[in-house]
């Protein structure tokens, strides 16, 4: 059986098909420069639409992703759609499985400014995970730089995000929850209060205390990467933290030791002050 974002795909040809749009699957399949035998298998159920078909046919078509990987929306986009849209760029391996493309902070600020180039986004690190809910949908992760997030998340750790469509950022981004935001300078991870409709900005909100709330303009946001994991680089080993009691004991027997001195010595001040007496 087809997968569900088979099915929704499928549904969009149908439609091209029942409106003229297409003469037919052949001329379908050619336009995207698609084997008319290959789309037959989807068409038939036989085998899953891939990422490379579905990226063509937004491009040609105008097919609106939204719709096609959460069933929400129209089918098709406006035009106005159409003309502010950007393609997510992805890296998929062989089998057109899509990997997790890593952003290190060395990367980040060229990330943030060169969004639109494919080149650049290929050439980062990408990786795959064993569980399930990594294999549906688009995935990054994230350094995490500085301390503005402690103690919830610290100079070093990698979050592991999905992507949100931009679409969906007014009614799906939640109050509270962490994120990163890619603006037109910057990739930041914030938890975020979501003031798309009222004002069309987000407040982002660092754990850390002692940096201040602010706000950024909607417009400037290009992505939104909703936080679902994190990897830290360091756990101390049991022995570690042995050692770590063990010299803490030390350091309170030597304390104990020190205070028991003075005591002694303050009680032979008091004898000998009362002796004199």
């Amino acid at each position: 059986m087809n997968s569900i974002v088979t099915q929704r795909f499928i549904k969009c040809h149908d439609k091209l098909r029942a409106e003229n749009r297409v003469r037919s699957s052949r001329q379908f399949a050619l336009s995207l420069d698609y084997l008319p035998q290959s789309l037959s298998e989807i068409l038939k159920g036989r085998r899953d639409v891939t990422i490379e078909l579905l990226r063509k046919a937004v491009e040609k078509y105008k097919i609106n992703p939204v719709f096609v990987y959460t069933g929400e929306g129209p089918m098709f986009m406006s035009e106005e759609d159409h003309t502010s849209f950007r393609l997510l760029t992805i890296v998929t391996n062989t089998e057109e499985d899509e990997r997790i493309v890593h952003v290190p902070v060395p990367a980040q600020a060229g990330y943030a400014g060169e969004l639109s180039n494919p080149t650049f986004i290929q050439d980062l690190p990408t990786y795959t995970l064993p569980d399930y809910k990594y294999k549906v949908g688009t995935h990054r992760s994230f350094d995490v730089a500085g301390d503005s997030m402690e103690p919830t998340l610290f100079e070093g750790d990698k979050v592991v995000c999905s992507f949100v469509e931009p679409a969906l950022w007014e009614t799906s981004l939640k109050d509270n929850y962490v994120y990163v935001v890619v603006t037109r300078a910057d990739v930041l991870v914030k938890r975020i209060t979501n003031k798309i409709k009222e004002e069309k900005r987000l407040e982002l909100v660092s754990d850390n205390q002692y940096y201040d709330p602010y706000t950024v303009n909607i417009n400037d946001v290009r992505e939104m990467w909703y936080v679902r994991a994190k990897v830290s680089p360091f756990l101390p080993s049991p022995q570690n933290i042995q050692n770590y009691l063990i010299d803490e004991i030390r350091e309170l027997k030597q304390t104990l030791k020190q205070q028991t001195e003075l005591i002694k010595a303050l009680n032979q001040t008091v004898r000998e002050s009362t002796r004199m007496k």
